[in-house]
């Protein structure tokens, strides 16, 4: 899922092929690096934007897609200042760079997102239909004509300037002052692509998508794991944004029926695109308590809101789990996913068992939740663990097994019990044992046969 698709441009390998990751090196991010890289892309966007809309203009009849809704979006004229900033922002955002990776992903990005572009623009054709009013402004009717010149009816979906402003932002966002301003900027460079009657809005929906696509093939920090919720939120975004098309989709075809049926499908379809969405902006915060609270309860409105995602993780938890029952990797501390009624059957507890349930995603099992010391300590799946937090469980696991009764035990479980459990678990027989990071990841691998331990978290092991 988070193999990388290497461009291969030979000048563009050569500058940039042997990136040093040390610190010193990162600091050495040359002005002519910076300039190198708007020159390359500002190339190569000239010749695929160009020859498409040449190409296209010979075509004898070039079709368009527009939603019946759009014809009801207002002409905004003053709307054509920030539309015509983007292209400011492609000379400006390579020289916020800080680091030869930032560059580099940035460049990736870029590139790729204009030639899978320009390759849509020559397979799939379209136009703008709507007829643009005229302008009576003479100030804002210089930048509308430039753009009745220099520009064209074609090179439609997905649209770059949609897609670009959210590479821009990801360079932006890191920026200590003014990104709040920026964002708002684009936000309006985004609608004013339908205002001024550049794009439709399958343009901008396709946009936002090979954006997303693009954040996911060429990611910032790849084995990083405190960049790993960024890449896990960028999937659900992409979801987000293919459903919501679906269901535009949906609605376009389908509109002239009065079935209350269909109503309602078209509402639920958005309400799903809504929470996907959310989702992958809970992830992004790190928000390990978006569904449960501090005591493991998920509210009932968060049921409702969510069911289709809580109802996908119980499925996968029903069907897809491995080692149900509780391992023990030491003396009186087990390891699982989220163990069943049944799956308990022989593992005795009692007020001396301590249960340390890492899921974000689902409740406890009622027999444990009321018949232990339960703790809610949630981590997101396949997301990244806060070392802080991460040391304080491991450190209090560690005492209170120092100072475990004689019938007590400790089962400590996520969801699945691939990953979180298997974490916790290794930093804690690390801690108990006095084994080094490499010694504690083997044995529990001997333990638990389904344990996932990818590289980035052996990298996230030693830093804890």
């Amino acid at each position: 899922m988070d193999d990388e698709i290497t461009l291969h441009p030979s000048c563009f390998i050569t500058k940039y092929h042997h990136v040093q990751k040390s610190k010193m090196d990162e600091k050495r991010l040359k002005i002519s690096q910076k300039i190198y890289a708007l020159v390359l892309c500002s190339v190569v966007f000239t010749m695929v934007y160009n020859y498409s809309a040449w190409h296209i203009s010979k075509l004898e009849h070039v079709p368009s897609f527009v939603f019946d809704f759009e014809k009801q979006i207002p002409f905004i004229p003053w709307s054509i200042i920030p539309y015509m900033t983007s292209g400011l922002f492609f000379c400006l955002v390579f020289f916020f760079c800080k680091t030869k990776e930032e560059l580099y992903v940035l460049t990736k990005r870029i590139l790729f997102v204009t030639l899978i572009a320009g390759t849509c623009f020559l397979l799939f054709p379209l136009k703008f239909s709507l007829n643009k009013p005229e302008i009576n402004s003479s100030v804002l009717g210089i930048p509308f004509q430039f753009l009745k010149i220099f520009d064209s009816p074609f090179n439609q979906a997905p649209s770059l300037h949609i897609a670009y402003a959210f590479i821009f932002w990801s360079v932006f966002r890191n920026l200590k002052h003014g990104k709040i301003f920026l964002m708002i900027w684009l936000i309006l460079l985004g609608i004013s692509t339908l205002t001024t009657y550049q794009h439709h809005l399958m343009d901008v929906l396709t946009g936002a998508a090979l954006a997303h696509i693009s954040f996911i093939i060429f990611p910032f920090r790849k084995n990083d794991f405190q960049y790993r919720n960024f890449q896990v939120a960028n999937y659900y975004f992409l979801f987000s944004w293919v459903f919501l098309t679906i269901t535009l989709l949906f609605y376009q075809f389908l509109q002239q029926s009065n079935s209350i049926f269909l109503w309602i499908t078209l509402w639920i379809k958005l309400w799903i695109t809504f929470s996907i969405a959310l989702i992958g902006y809970q992830y992004q915060k790190n928000n390990v308590h978006f569904l449960k609270d501090k005591n493991g309860n998920i509210p009932v409105s968060k049921k409702i809101f969510y069911v289709p995602y809580l109802l996908i993780y119980w499925t996968f938890w029903k069907f897809l789990r491995k080692n149900k029952k509780p391992i023990e990797i030491v003396h009186n501390i087990y390891i699982s996913s989220k163990p069943s009624k049944k799956d308990l059957i022989g593992f005795n507890v009692n007020k001396n068992t301590f249960v340390y349930d890492l899921s974000a995603e689902i409740e406890e099992t009622k027999q444990l939740k009321e018949n232990t010391r339960y703790h809610s300590l949630p981590f997101l799946d396949i997301g990244s663990f806060d070392i802080d937090e991460t040391r304080k469980l491991v450190t209090e696991i560690s005492n209170i097994y120092h100072n475990l009764p004689k019938d007590g035990k400790i089962l400590i479980h996520c969801t699945m019990g691939f990953t979180r459990s298997s974490v916790i678990g290794i930093l804690v027989m690390k801690n108990i044992l006095s084994l080094s990071v490499e010694e504690a990841v083997t044995h529990m691998k001997n333990k638990n046969k389904n344990a996932i331990i990818h590289s980035y978290i052996l990298d996230f092991l030693k830093k804890i």
